[in-house]
């Protein structure tokens, strides 16, 4: 693995935010930087750590902690940390829904952590999603976004450009997985042992988890890719991809690829790998089944395309990362 860039990861400092899980991710990501820098994976501390909260009633959002304040950044990711108190109501969430929605439609990935999900679910970007939350949550939550697809019996639930955590203490987890993504997975597991935590098993993949590319600017293609996030199985057409995005179809095809840096049918083809890894970890539904579920009808075509990118077989991989 080469170098790493910088990325900045911002903390949102909502009413009644658990600042535990707030500080503790702060610690976490500078525990990776030290081990990133010790293990010669960058030159400077890749992550850089800021911190978001409103002004003022009526005013912008601001940094009011950044762990690198020289230069200009935007950040990689948002996460909505646990919240202490009940979860935050529509009214209180407004201000920060519009920013995190426009923060997300330029490419940015959002993040939640328990409770947080309730300000992610206010931002409207859930609907039509699968997502998780503390499952004491769970029949408030089901009240209040009745368009998600809440599935409690996961930790974490990573849709490319939405990645949301279940407990309150999940942020541990959260954090290992987002130092995962952004600098490897022998980082995480030194700063894992650094922290004394248990690195979960979805974090000891054989081969990296697929990360779209998100902040590539093109706002059309952009389009097509939230929503083929969105689908829970099935195959979509070149044509609805074309249509979601506003363009005629070669035009659109040339634009995916340039943006994404994969053809529609390969970009699909990671997508339904990284949800079946989920489920042959945390479900106990055949590999057959698993297929089904991703959208595939024939199960060894998944089964081909499945070692293609994992490099291991279906039941291999349950066996090394079933929890």
């Amino acid at each position: 693995m080469g170098k790493v860039e910088i990325r900045e990861l911002g903390l949102v400092l909502y009413p009644e935010a658990q600042m535990a899980g707030v500080l503790g991710l702060t610690d976490l990501f500078a525990v990776a930087n030290r081990t990133a820098l010790r293990q010669g994976k960058a030159a400077s501390a890749p992550l850089r750590v800021s911190h978001w909260r409103l002004s003022e009633p009526g005013g912008a959002i601001v940094r009011v902690f950044d762990s690198a304040p020289e230069g200009a950044s935007t950040p990689a990711a948002l996460i909505l940390p646990p919240s202490l108190g009940d979860p935050i109501g529509p009214e209180s969430a407004a201000p920060y829904a519009a920013w995190l929605r426009e923060f997300h439609a330029g490419g940015g990935t959002l993040v939640s952590v328990c409770a947080g999900a309730f300000l992610l679910g206010e931002t409207g970007l859930l609907a039509g999603r699968t997502a998780t939350t503390h499952w004491g949550l769970g029949e408030a939550f089901a009240r209040r976004f009745p368009d998600v697809r809440l599935d409690l019996d996961r930790l974490i639930v990573d849709e490319g450009d939405i990645v949301t955590a279940g407990g309150l203490m999940a942020w541990t987890d959260l954090g290992l997985k987002l130092v995962d993504r952004y600098l490897g997975s022998e980082v995480m597991l030194e700063t894992a042992r650094v922290l004394l935590v248990d690195p979960p098993g979805r974090e000891q993949r054989y081969y990296s988890t697929f990360v779209p590319r998100l902040g590539h600017g093109d706002r059309a293609v952009l389009r097509a890719q939230h929503w083929l996030h969105g689908l829970a199985d099935g195959e979509a057409s070149l044509e609805r991809l074309a249509s979601q995005a506003g363009l005629e179809q070669r035009t659109f095809l040339r634009r995916f690829r340039k943006a994404t840096g994969l053809t529609t049918t390969e970009y699909q083809q990671q997508l339904k790998v990284n949800r079946a890894r989920e489920l042959l970890q945390f479900s106990a539904l055949s590999a057959d089944e698993v297929a089904w579920e991703v959208g595939y009808g024939d199960p060894g075509a998944f089964r081909k395309v499945f070692v293609r990118i994992v490099g291991l077989s279906p039941a291999e991989y349950r066996r090394r990362f079933h929890a």
